[in-house]
């Protein structure tokens, strides 16, 4: 949100109550509790009007000092998002006080507040990093044609007639209340969920408010109010609802929050690198669930809009295991369900006349999982619609009629999942489907949440509800997953979310375009999603709409399957790789092989996200903080802390470009090629390959070759690759099971007096050969 007209004025007819003085102030175990005057305070006189902010400044965890801001206090509404969901906060706070001053300070953060002006400083142990300065804090009646603008109000969902057929007359003013932190010259902003737009957020105005808009436009599925900075430090808004963000945009040195409502709370978050950053931001809004090792592997999709039946299926299953491209994870989209009827939750009888015995036969003949599309809408035309309406298990009109549209389905109405009778109707559909031999639910929208004139079943406030339902959705389609087959064994492939929502994977980056630069926003969004606290992110392999070109295919195949999770999906033609030319089958069998033999690494990675929140695809940045090249790169990535990740985004024989930090780096695929960083490459790509460098100083743990599969006995017939230790140097890695969190044993690998010597250290690891890698030579070594 925007008040000021320049940075002088303000917009015409604002008027704002800036925090000045603090009046009173009270300690308790954790914190100080202000109250915070809005104009100064000479004499008794000046206390009878006006009005007072109440200010907490606390520390919840450690290393984090959160800013809860209070105008009208009352009680608190919901839904909220969860803190501390996962792991225990780990107090860690000692309080200071002078006449005129308080400080708090907590893991290497402090935060330093002065009485008049009210001002808070935050501290890292080398630096200012960030503040709170003079008249940043406020409280602003905004005149409502202001607010026309904001994502909420100019959303279809506001503006349809169908969707809000009486909208209410509007308030003359409408309350925020707001709070800034300053810019540094040099700091960046990256975040705020997935956000297709310029990986650097400086300059941009973004909102927290889920929309449903593709890969192309400044909306996004997965608003997430939190941001990481270049400089030491992230910040998390602790609001479900809309959050408006100036990033560097209405006054350019600084980061301006704002919510409509009486109260604001944010938490600054100290690390010395943004993994722990990362990790404490986790902490606080959960981690990422543990998944099944199966899921990443290969996901095959029908596509959207494709005809298949039970022969097509079969045709393309059998199509990539004779191809060496099998399938771990077959996904059925909408039309496994009669059109009209989304969702009936029941498959087409004319093209699945016996769904359990095909599920069945094919899960067994072929090795895959089954996946299906849903989601939370019903409609009208569906057999369960009327079902929904007798049961009350829809959200509701203020007249108490189900709210209805026709955008997607007709007279869709969407379930309340604030209802625990709606949430068990929908769960035992979904039973039924398990029963049938479904093993994974694709849970696709969530987005479009109404929040104009409708009640939902807890009386829960509509504009908190929006963005949260996305987290309450997913949590319940995956629990009831985790009942049916176990913990760790869960897994849903979801497109929206929100803070929280990392903790109920995987999610994919929605609806992008069969193009180099659509290829080009979904990487820019899968990091802007794992900059804000998630560790998996997926995205459909060819893109969605429009049929591929086949270099495009290539280049997309190569990428995906050097993501978390690899699913090949379109909307109107199907992703086979025989559909773009029988070498597209060859490159992908190249690249499949390459992640099923990488998968000690990777799994490992994904335990790493469990139990640290640290993303396995990440934004250069994270991993060479150091290295102020890396802070702008949006086109290639870390995957974990040893590969270099740098697709492909130019037509065949033009030259790519990426960057190589520091150090030595050997090929993947070409060891025998070295290169020394920092250094700029401008190459030109074969069709048949992706840049894939190893880090300096890396051992990584490879499975058996022809293994067909994700999910094998990672500590068996292991091969050990070395690079480029210095002399002295011991690497150890960690050789997952494969199954759960379990840790087979730890291979330490140490380069002494120019001889490298490889050893189980821990557990038990059967290691098959052991290879050194360096200066473009490669020898083996005994184990």
């Amino acid at each position: 949100m925007r008040f000021n007209d320049g940075f002088w004025l303000l917009k015409s007819g604002v008027k704002p109550s800036f925090g000045l003085q603090v009046v009173q102030s009270l300690e308790d175990g954790s914190g100080f509790n202000l109250q915070v005057s809005t104009k100064p305070i000479r004499h008794r006189g000046d206390t009878l009007a006006g009005p007072v902010l109440s200010i907490r400044v606390h520390s919840p965890t450690e290393g984090v000092v959160g800013v809860r801001i209070e105008h009208f206090k009352h009680t608190d509404p919901t839904p909220n998002i969860a803190l501390f969901p996962d792991d225990p906060p780990i107090p860690a706070a000692s309080l200071s006080k002078t006449e005129t001053s308080w400080t708090i300070a907590t893991g290497g953060l402090s935060a330093d507040i002065t009485q008049n002006p009210y001002t808070i400083t935050f501290r890292s142990p080398t630096r200012t990093l960030t503040a709170a300065s003079y008249k940043h804090q406020a409280i602003y009646d905004v005149p409502h044609k202001w607010t026309l603008r904001s994502a909420s109000n100019s959303s279809c969902l506001a503006t349809d007639v169908s969707s809000n057929p009486r909208p209410d007359t509007p308030p003359e003013t409408v309350r925020y209340i707001h709070s800034e932190l300053n810019l540094s010259p040099g700091e960046l902003i990256y975040g705020l969920g997935e956000q297709f737009g310029p990986f650097v957020k400086n300059g941009q105005s973004v909102s927290i408010w889920n929309q449903d808009g593709g890969t192309s436009s400044e909306q996004a599925y997965k608003c997430v109010p939190f941001y990481i900075t270049n400089r030491g430090y992230g910040v998390f808004v602790n609001h479900p609802g809309e959050v408006e963000f100036e990033v560097g945009s209405e006054k350019v040195s600084r980061v301006g929050a704002s919510v409509a409502g009486e109260s604001l709370e944010y938490f600054v978050i100290y690390g010395p690198t943004p993994l722990e950053i990362l990790e404490r931001y986790t902490r606080i809004t959960g981690r990422p669930a543990l998944l099944p090792s199966w899921t990443f592997g290969l996901w095959l999709s029908t596509s959207f809009l494709t005809s298949y039946d039970e022969k097509t299926v079969s045709g393309f299953l059998q199509g990539m295991q004779s191809r060496n491209c099998p399938v771990r994870v077959f996904h059925l989209d909408c039309f496994w369900m009669k059109q009209y009827e989304w969702c009936s939750f029941t498959f087409d009888p004319d093209n699945f006349p016996d769904p359990k015995t095909y599920l069945s036969d094919i899960k067994q003949k072929y090795g895959v999982k089954i996946c299906v599309w849903i989601n939370p809408y019903i409609s009208q035309l569906s057999p369960i619609f009327q079902e929904a309406v007798r049961g009350g298990y829809l959200i509701k009109r203020k007249d108490g009629t189900p709210w209805q549209w026709d955008l997607w389905q007709p007279g869709l109405g969407v379930v309340d999942i604030t209802n625990p009778e709606a949430r068990k109707w929908y769960e035992g559909k979904l039973n039924a489907l398990i029963d049938l031999g479904v093993d994974t639910f694709k849970t696709d929208f969530g987005e479009r949440i109404p929040h104009s004139n409708v009640v939902f079943h807890d009386g829960s406030d509509p504009m908190r509800v929006h963005n949260a339902y996305s987290v309450i959705y997913n949590e319940m389609v995956f629990r009831l997953l985790e009942d049916r087959f176990g913990k760790g064994e869960a897994v849903v492939f979801a497109r929206s979310a929100a803070a929280g929502g990392q903790r109920f994977p995987v999610h994919w980056g929605g609806d992008c375009e069969s193009t180099f630069e659509a290829m080009a926003e979904t990487l820019r969004g899968g990091l802007s999603l794992t900059s804000s606290g998630f560790a998996f992110a997926s995205h459909d392999i060819g893109g969605f709409e429009g049929h591929p070109p086949p270099e495009i295919y290539h280049r997309w195949v190569a990428y995906g399957l050097f993501s978390s999770h690899s699913r090949l999906h379109g909307s109107m033609s199907y992703r086979v790789p025989w559909q773009y030319g029988e070498a597209a089958a060859t490159y992908m069998a190249k690249f499949l092989e390459a992640k099923h033999r990488l998968m000690p690494y990777l799994y490992q990675l994904s335990l790493d996200g469990h139990a640290k929140g640290h993303p396995m695809q990440r934004a250069m940045f994270i991993e060479f903080v150091d290295d102020r090249t890396t802070h702008h790169l949006d086109r290639q990535y870390m995957l974990g802390p040893n590969l270099l990740v740098a697709p492909v985004f130019v037509p065949e024989g033009e030259e790519s470009e990426y960057y190589l930090p520091a150090g030595r780096w050997t090929s993947f695929f070409h060891p025998s090629r070295t290169l020394t960083g920092p250094v700029w490459v401008k190459e030109v790509v074969p069709i048949d390959e992706i840049p894939v460098w190893v880090r300096q100083g890396s051992v990584l743990c490879l499975g058996p070759s022809q293994v067909g599969r994700p999910d094998y006995e990672y500590a068996k017939d292991v091969e050990v690759h070395v690079y480029e230790l210095s002399e002295g140097e011991a690497v150890q890695a960690e050789v997952p099971v494969g199954k759960g969190a379990a840790i087979a044993g730890t291979v330490e690998v140490v380069l002494q007096n120019g001889e490298v010597r490889v050893r189980v250290l821990h557990g038990e690891v059967g290691l098959r050969s052991a290879t050194y890698f360096a200066g473009g030579q490669q020898k083996l070594v005994a184990v």
